[in-house]
């Protein structure tokens, strides 16, 4: 599939993504019991995983959003710019951050800070893709969906100039060695 200049391939099924999400969403519900969380999705790219693992989450929860972002094309700018914030207030509550993607970890220590600021009784990540490979923090991630290489994606929300978040599964960035 081409998308502007690049090519990208079939790289995990739609199938295969709603079943892990699924797994993740069961994780955390059982990990929390009976604490109301505030789950926070990391806009844009974050939007489908955060659809369907609330589909997927059996307890009662509240939702926000925030929208930081760090890529440029398809590569991370390793700036992160806070662009938009929740209304809630999290003071003294559970709050899980839905990500789509952990790599460099610049948008992930951001989150940390944005959230010790706000004095929060306990803040976990669940991440559906992250890349060990390109991590540079040492930062906690307490749920991990996929481990992937440290290979460009799109679909399922995540964009290449801002093409392809629409498609339901996951494509990785074609190169000369795959």
């Amino acid at each position: 599939m081409r998308i502007h200049d690049k090519i990208f391939q079939p790289y995990i099924s739609a199938d295969l993504l709603q079943k892990r999400v699924g797994e993740l969403a069961q994780k955390v519900a059982a990990d929390l019991g009976d604490i109301r969380p505030i789950f926070v999705g990391i806009l844009n790219g974050s939007f489908m995983f955060v659809s369907d693992f609330l589909k997927q989450y059996p307890y009662a929860c509240e939702l926000s959003f925030i929208k930081l972002s760090s890529y440029s094309g398809i590569e991370s700018t390793e700036h992160v710019r806070s662009l938009i914030g929740m209304d809630e207030n999290p003071e003294g509550r559970t709050v899980i951050i839905l990500e789509d993607i952990v790599d460099t970890g610049n948008t992930l220590e951001t989150i940390y800070h944005i959230f010790e600021e706000k004095k929060v009784a306990d803040l976990k990540i669940a991440t559906l893709f992250y890349k060990p490979e390109s991590f540079k923090k040492n930062l906690k991630i307490d749920y991990v969906g996929f481990e992937i290489p440290n290979k460009f994606i799109l679909g399922y929300g995540l964009d290449y100039d801002g093409l392809g978040r629409n498609l339901p599964e996951i494509y990785q960035l074609k190169t000369d060695t795959n």
